[in-house]
């Protein structure tokens, strides 16, 4: 009996052992949920003539829920997926027009593809990681307001705008804690090198270097295949 009952407990030390060996290894996917804050880092060009010299613009953030799938092509490698819903920013008046208040607003959806290097092994409580991605940073429903109307076409019919859509590179640093053998709590912070131009509708053009940095945190959930 006794020989019996050392069995099953070596059996089900076995048993956890594997599964804690498996969590992150190759062949696994990494589902995670969470929020995303987006702070935009601007570096505005002014907008051409005939403009106030020195009209620039800045950006504010925005927090939206964050989707990412990741893959492990190796016990150390993985291919990530980040999407979510479009951000929501608010364009500002800044430089000669500072303090002239919000000029209109743009949506846009920035969906992610990251190559992704864990460190240390597959079963760690704690696996910091970094990443390297493209971005394809997709504006939308951009939205003009009053002010700029006063500020570009003073008396005339409403200015609107247009942001070119871009592709950007973007950088990842981030760690997961493993709750248990499934589920992990995820901390990522992104960088993307993000520029793009404004085109109105009076003719006029804005260079602008936006550059958000993005923070987020979320619930994860590993698997193996479907």
């Amino acid at each position: 009996m006794k020989n019996t009952v050392k069995l099953l407990a070596l059996a089900a030390a076995l048993t956890v052992a594997s599964a804690a060996s498996a969590q992150q290894t190759k062949g696994t996917w990494l589902g995670t949920l969470g929020i995303n804050k987006i702070t935009p880092k601007v570096d505005s060009g002014d907008v051409s003539a005939p403009a106030l010299p020195g009209t620039k613009a800045d950006v504010g953030s925005d927090t939206k829920p964050r989707f990412a799938i990741a893959y492990m092509l190796t016990d150390n490698i993985a291919a990530e997926v980040d999407l979510g819903l479009p951000y929501k920013h608010d364009l500002i008046g800044a430089g000669s027009i500072q303090g002239t208040g919000k000029l209109g607003t743009s949506e846009v959806l920035p969906p992610t593809a990251f190559i992704q290097y864990r460190f240390l092994p597959a079963n760690s409580m704690f696996r910091p990681y970094v990443g390297l991605g493209i971005t394809y940073a997709m504006f939308q429903k951009e939205t003009g307001s009053g002010q700029l109307t006063a500020l570009l076409n003073t008396g005339g019919p409403g200015t609107t705008f247009k942001l070119d859509d871009k592709w950007a590179m973007s950088y990842q640093i981030g760690g997961t804690v493993k709750i248990n053998e499934k589920w992990f709590v995820d901390a990522t912070v992104i960088k993307t090198k993000l520029k793009s131009v404004v085109h109105f509708s009076t003719g006029q053009t804005q260079d602008v270097r936006l550059d958000p940095l993005a923070v987020s945190v979320s619930i994860g959930y590993n698997f193996k295949g479907f």
